[in-house]
């Protein structure tokens, strides 16, 4: 997303619709993986507030709390286009290196595929 303008770190749905009545290009919902404010509520429970005082008006991003491809289906199953994932690739990183982050975004994106086959899905 070179040159667009994204907003990073809202859980309050109001500051999302402000956000996108200003123009934003993407939000990304995230209390930053409760380092910051532990009593933060969790990116996947504001969620669904956030979508939906912003409706089509800017792309909605999430980010924490995705360990699995359920979590992945869940966060999209909300309203979300897209995630980001940062703790699974630390874990493989510090593991074994540029092949564990390999590693483990195959598995989270194998868990995903089996995930939408239980949910009768074949495309998210």
């Amino acid at each position: 997303m070179a040159g667009k303008l994204i907003l990073k770190g809202i859980l309050d749905p109001k500051d999302a619709e402000y956000a996108a009545r200003t123009g934003v290009d993407a939000i990304v919902v995230s209390n930053h993986g409760g380092r910051q404010l532990d009593g933060a509520p969790s990116s996947i429970s504001a969620l669904p507030a956030i979508v939906e005082a912003v409706g089509n008006r800017t792309e909605i991003l999430m980010d924490g709390g995705i360990r699995s491809g359920q979590d992945v289906i869940k966060a999209l199953a909300f309203g979300a286009k897209g995630v980001m994932i940062g703790r699974s690739f630390l874990y493989g990183l510090g593991a074994r290196g540029e092949e564990g982050v390999t590693l483990a975004l195959d598995i989270i994106r194998r868990e995903l595929d089996v995930t939408m086959a239980l949910c009768g899905l074949r495309d998210v």
